[in-house]
């Protein structure tokens, strides 16, 4: 199973992963514990890019593929999953360092570009952030990790910005920056407001999205 949006959302600290039981190896920490009230152990890995983690059968040591399978149901891998997402869970409240910075970032768009957000959508929370012309250059929204290419369901606050067409590429990394989730991919990308995201970075991108848009006849 891949928890790699781990480090879309916190970062590392990692005198706790070893307090926690990792050993570093490398580049990487690993852990092997196991799952309370079955016969397996997870093993998890942590690099700077990837979080995995793995299944195996205590007499045996055989992997169990299934975990991975997305389409695997029942009661008894459902039951494994859990015990797995309770270790992970303990992990990240142990060891990450969150800084969520949606509101910091709400209050610079407030006293930077003295516009309030608008809520177009009725039950959405999502709001829009307009240049004097009328025409949008932050959509800010809160959409699952699944959106950005990862297993997750867990929510994201994210904000969508227009871009240079040619520095897009260079610009996505996948890790805090991605192809526009819901809006055209040529033109526009997505950021996560956590704290891998760089906040001067986020201010950069946000000042040239409104040069953009208001360029736009």
């Amino acid at each position: 199973m891949n928890y790699s949006h781990f480090l879309n959302k916190a970062t590392i600290r990692p005198q706790k992963l070893k307090a926690f039981g990792f050993s570093e190896t490398g580049d990487f920490f690993e852990l092997r514990r196991l799952l309370s009230e079955t016969d397996f152990y997870a093993v998890v890995k942590i690099t700077k890019t990837e979080i995995t983690v793995h299944a195996y059968e205590n007499q045996t040591d055989e992997k169990y593929a299934l975990l991975d399978v997305a389409s695997a149901n029942g009661a008894f891998v459902g039951n494994l999953r859990e015990k797995v997402s309770e270790l992970m869970n303990q992990i990240f409240a142990e060891c990450f360092e969150t800084a969520d910075v949606k509101q910091k970032y709400v209050d610079y768009l407030e006293s930077e570009f003295g516009v309030k957000g608008e809520f177009p959508w009725d039950g959405d929370n999502s709001s829009v952030y307009r240049c004097p012309n009328g025409k949008w250059f932050g959509l800010l929204m809160q959409i699952p990790f699944k959106k950005l290419g990862f297993e997750s369901e867990e929510l994201v606050w994210c904000v969508n910005l227009k871009a240079d067409e040619k520095k897009i590429p260079e610009l996505v990394d996948r890790k805090s920056i991605f192809p526009a989730w819901h809006m055209n991919k040529k033109y526009w990308i997505t950021i996560i407001l956590t704290s891998v995201t760089s906040f001067e970075q986020l201010k950069e991108l946000t000042g040239r999205s409104f040069e953009l848009v208001m360029k736009k006849k």
